[in-house]
């Protein structure tokens, strides 16, 4: 017999789901921001280096190579919402998920610099790119979970 909890659906308690999450999303976001500098420096015809990811220096709006890079951290947030609406797929769940993606991308700034970063626009244009892909993820995954679910029962005439 089974007891009615009143839920949506059922939630338990799941490390390993959790875990390759958070391992799938940090992986699609580099390798989608990777690639969104990649055309950028296709573009612009600048040498491509991990700087462009990683070194909070190469964030900036003095020039037009730092306002495409600035650029294509806005649009890998859009790409990071979708992948929040294909992995994780919880509207309750995606401000979790965005803000320990850019935890970890803090954390390996700050591995890769030797030092915390302390430049005011990475620091802006990373806290607008969590809300970004924040916000879209979840206007997404609402969308999903609230389409209609049908409700007649009785067998269909109509086939």
């Amino acid at each position: 017999m089974s007891k009615l909890t009143g839920q949506f659906r059922h939630s338990q308690w799941d490390p390993i789901l959790i875990i390759s999450q958070i391992v799938a999303m940090q992986s699609v976001y580099y390798v989608t921001l990777g690639l969104w500098i990649a055309a950028v420096n296709l573009l612009v015809g600048t040498s491509r280096s991990l700087d462009h990811l990683f070194k909070y220096q190469e964030i900036h709006v003095r020039d037009i190579p730092g306002k495409l890079i600035i650029a294509s951290y806005v649009l890998n947030s859009l790409t990071g919402a979708c992948s929040l609406w294909w992995l994780v797929q919880r509207t309750k769940q995606c401000l979790d998920f965005s803000c320990t993606l850019h935890l970890f991308h803090l954390l390996a700034c700050w591995y890769y610099n030797g030092h915390f970063p302390a430049s005011l626009s990475w620091w802006l244009l990373n806290s607008a790119c969590l809300a970004i892909m924040c916000i879209c993820g979840e206007f997404l995954c609402m969308r999903t979970e609230l389409k209609a679910i049908p409700l007649n029962m009785a067998p269909r005439t109509d086939l």
